[in-house]
């Protein structure tokens, strides 16, 4: 192969990686304002734990997210059976709920920042670092390229 056909094909896959992220970020994008939404929502209605109305509002966000993902991001990709792609979607998921609700633990009962306001950024914070894991994840494992 020629550097020019290198060139291309490298250009190629950035694009298509280009693409995915952005087709990852819009579904992932209002995947957080239902978690924040939720999670808010609760917060406001009833007398859960902090935690508790995070793990509520991520589960929410969870199916929303498989939704957008499996007929939106990841629709050009063949399923390997629905039950099991879900079942690991799921997997992960719940792994980056323990990264997301373990930033706003620490946040919440190790340093005492409870406040609306201050529960609101480490949800975020959290969403964020379970972002980095989720999309690693799901593009490796559950919605990965069969050849």
């Amino acid at each position: 192969m020629n550097t020019v056909d290198e060139a291309d094909t490298k250009r190629t896959e950035l694009s298509a990686l280009l693409r995915e992220v952005v087709r990852f970020g819009a579904v992932g994008g209002l995947g957080v304002g239902v978690n924040l939404a939720v999670f808010n929502l609760s917060r406001a209605l009833t007398s859960l734990p902090v935690v508790r109305c995070s793990v509520i509002a991520t589960s929410v966000a969870i199916v929303f997210n498989y939704l957008g993902f499996r007929y939106f991001a990841y629709r050009h990709r063949a399923s390997q059976g629905r039950a099991a792609e879900f079942a690991l979607f799921c997997l992960f998921s719940v792994v980056g709920l323990i990264i997301e609700s373990g930033v706003l633990y620490v946040a919440t009962y190790g340093f005492g920042w409870d406040s609306a306001l201050e529960s609101n950024l480490f949800k975020i914070a959290g969403i964020a670092c379970a972002t980095l894991f989720r999309f690693w994840s799901y593009r490796t494992w559950v919605f990965r390229v069969r050849h």
